[in-house]
């Protein structure tokens, strides 16, 4: 019984690969699992893809939220590649010699060009749900318009040229530590624990199951399924602005054409992997979290396996698919089922139904005799 209710857990299956993957990588890697301190941080292969995996468990949280709602956004790599432009467009950073002494000095202060970049974002997500929610485009339609229009206007931003920053507080968000630990990690972990107290303390997180569930019902219920619609979307483009800030800052540069290139893909195969349903509905902050976490430590596997680049593509896919298996009842159940067929000799295993040793009773006599 222990069992069948662990088994049913919805984060069980993604937690349960997840611990896989990280052990196939400690037996063909012995050194996976060591962690060293150094220059006031820690260093080591588990770190590095918490590192690294911060900006897609950004964009699967803002994803889980569209989905959660019957939505889909193919748009959020080309939202990050907006941001990351508009970030080092504003920023830049130019050396500067002073009384002898080297200093970078920005274009645009900061604080205003971190605001500039992500009210840029959010309004892309604005975009899409008003052409969800307002105009009754379906998701895929609308966010695919910004998709494709997205990276033209990225590069127009950057005009067509990989911009470099030459800033280094801007680096810290996406390659600074804090406490030992990744800055972009702690500003997942802060972005978990707002969307998990709006969705478990407060009344949104039902609203939008219920939108999601179903829609209609949410309607006669009061509920304002259209301004929730807008959010949802405008919330996702944030999230994916927040990963666009980690990428150029991790880099230190911004390239409108391949920045965040088929990002959107891995955010929704996350956000599936973490048990989150594409019909809407219940969702799952954690399983996105996790999903997250199975692409990336399979990507590094790939990688420092030495897996040739023409096929690691392949690889990947396979192992997902696999993945996906595990995680659907139905394949499980068949799998049982063949299994024992094949333990029974062929024969499906069905128990006979158990007779009574006991005496039958008298039949009654026939009320039309005499």
């Amino acid at each position: 019984m222990t069992w069948r209710r662990l088994s049913a857990h919805p984060q069980f299956w993604p937690a349960a690969v997840l611990l896989l993957l990280l052990a196939v990588n400690g037996v063909l890697n012995p050194g996976f699992f060591a962690l060293t301190w150094r220059e006031g941080h820690l260093y080591g292969a588990l770190i590095d893809i918490l590192n690294r995996a911060a900006p897609l468990m950004a964009v699967a949280l803002g994803m889980t939220v569209v989905i959660a709602t019957r939505g889909i956004d193919i748009s959020v790599g080309a939202t990050v590649a907006i941001t990351a432009a508009v970030a080092a467009a504003l920023i830049g950073g130019q050396l500067v010699i002073v009384d002898g002494q080297q200093t970078y000095v920005t274009r645009t202060s900061m604080p205003l060009a971190l605001a500039a970049a992500l009210g840029v974002a959010t309004l892309c997500g604005l975009f899409n749900g008003a052409l969800v929610a307002g105009v009754g485009i379906q998701p895929i339609i609308a966010t695919l318009i910004l998709m494709v229009a997205g990276r033209g206007i990225a590069q127009l931003v950057t005009g067509g040229q990989i911009i470099t920053i030459y800033y280094k507080p801007y680096f810290f968000i996406g390659g600074g530590y804090l406490l030992g630990l990744p800055f972009a990690l702690w500003l997942v972990a802060g972005l978990l624990a707002l969307m998990g107290w709006l969705k478990h303390r407060t009344a949104l997180g039902l609203f939008i199951q219920a939108s999601g569930g179903n829609p209609a019902a949410a309607r006669l219920a009061g509920i304002n399924a259209r301004g929730l619609l807008v959010g949802a979307y405008a919330f996702c483009g944030l999230t994916a602005g927040l990963a666009g800030l980690m990428i150029s800052s991790n880099v230190k540069s911004a390239d409108g054409n391949n920045a965040g290139q088929l990002l959107e893909l891995d955010a929704i195969l996350a956000v599936t992997l973490g048990g989150t349903s594409l019909l809407g509905g219940r969702f799952s902050l954690r399983g996105s979290v996790l999903g997250a976490l199975i692409i990336q430590t399979l990507t590094t596997s790939i990688y420092s396996l030495g897996v040739p680049p023409e096929i690691n593509l392949v690889v990947k896919a396979v192992v997902v698919f696999f993945v996906c298996l595990v995680q659907s009842a139905e394949a499980r159940a068949w799998v049982v089922a063949r299994w024992r067929r094949a333990i029974g000799g062929g024969r499906p295993m069905v128990p006979e139904p158990a007779r009574s040793t006991a005496a039958e009773p008298a039949s009654a006599p026939d009320e039309g005799r005499a």
